[in-house]
């Protein structure tokens, strides 16, 4: 009798194994195949020719290979308020199932934080981290006819800045943090699309420089002007300073209490998702892992990294997780801090 019962369950439990194989294989399945003749649509928050959509193209010419089913990745560009179009696009509209990702602006996704307007979006679970290409550092600039050289120059008279839209882009929220925190005196003309036309803008004489303009960008479109001196250097804007630019001052050294250092932490903390990936939120869990693993695995890619560095183009992945992480300790930064973050950040009108 025991011998039978002993065999009966040992019996049970092999099937139980084989059924848990059997789902396990199907579920597995069923993720690689979810992408099989499909089309992700890859939306970028501006317009083309700008760095984000140049890194957002080199991304989809090699990510849908690394995902299961090697779906298309087709561009679209959805450009809008310093990308807060697309944020919300992606937040409202966008199917929650994997087939629609975004690139936008690193300082977008905290635009209620900050106390900026427009966005449908709310707190740090309203997307899904997928990964950024780099942690970014960004500068100011001033053309070479403006005569400034130093960002100490730039706190003696008034330098005309380009910049997209009031409140949400990098090209309106720096300045004024500057302005406000360090004595700078940047006026910002806003209305350009993006950094195509921004740099027109320096070109034509409609502005004298541009704060918020990513390293990785300048250093892969404009090399001649970096050669010829056209634009001088004059302040790094993120939470350490770049290796290639030992000698080009950086903002947190300006920080003059441990409070200003707090607040300039919160607004810079963006630079380290300097290009982010990301879909809208309550994606299927198996569809994050999969997309995340593509992403890392792209990162990785040969034939995608001699492309980054044939067109000088700055790689340093940050993964989903680690973006998710920071989220979650931006969105929980003391309230006093956040308080004096928004205080010195410009609101749209």
């Amino acid at each position: 009798m025991t011998c039978r019962l002993v065999a009966v369950r040992a019996f049970f439990f092999g099937l139980l194994m084989i059924s848990s194989c059997l789902g396990a294989r199907a579920q597995a399945g069923s993720e690689s195949d979810f992408y099989k003749g499909k089309t992700i649509q890859f939306i970028i928050g501006y317009e083309p020719g700008t760095g984000y959509d140049l890194y957002a193209r080199l991304l989809a010419r090699y990510y849908g290979a690394s995902i299961p089913g090697a779906p298309n990745v087709l561009v679209q560009n959805m450009p809008g308020a310093g990308s807060l179009k697309a944020a919300n696009y992606l937040f409202d509209v966008a199917p929650r199932d994997g087939t629609q990702i975004g690139m936008l602006g690193r300082g977008t996704p905290m635009t209620p934080l900050l106390g900026g307007k427009g966005a449908t979006f709310r707190d740090d679970k309203s997307f899904t981290w997928i990964g950024s290409m780099n942690n970014e550092v960004s500068l100011c600039v001033a053309w070479h006819t403006s005569g400034v050289k130093r960002i100490e120059e730039a706190m003696a008279r008034e330098l005309t800045t380009s910049a997209t839209s009031l409140g949400a882009d990098d090209t309106t929220v720096f300045p004024a943090v500057l302005n406000a925190m360090i004595g700078t005196k940047f006026k910002w003309i806003t209305g350009y699309p993006g950094g195509s036309t921004m740099n027109l803008a320096m070109e034509r004489g409609e502005a004298e420089g541009r704060c918020g303009w990513s390293w990785s960008s300048i250093k892969s479109t404009q090399t001649d002007w970096l050669k010829t001196g056209k634009i001088a250097l004059l302040l790094q804007l993120s939470l350490s300073k770049h290796p290639d630019l030992p000698n080009v001052p950086l903002i947190m050294d300006y920080a003059k209490s441990e409070e200003q250092k707090r607040v300039l932490e919160l607004i810079f903390a963006r630079q380290v998702m300097g290009r982010p990936v990301l879909g809208p939120p309550g994606l299927p869990e198996d569809r994050v892992r999969l997309l995340r693993r593509a992403f890392d695995a792209t990162m990785n890619d040969k034939a995608f990294l001699a492309e980054a560095d044939k067109g000088n183009w700055e790689v340093t992945p940050v993964s989903g997780e680690e973006i998710e992480a920071l989220m979650k300790r931006v969105y929980a930064t003391p309230p006093t801090i956040i308080e004096l973050a928004q205080k010195v950040t410009p609101q749209p009108r």
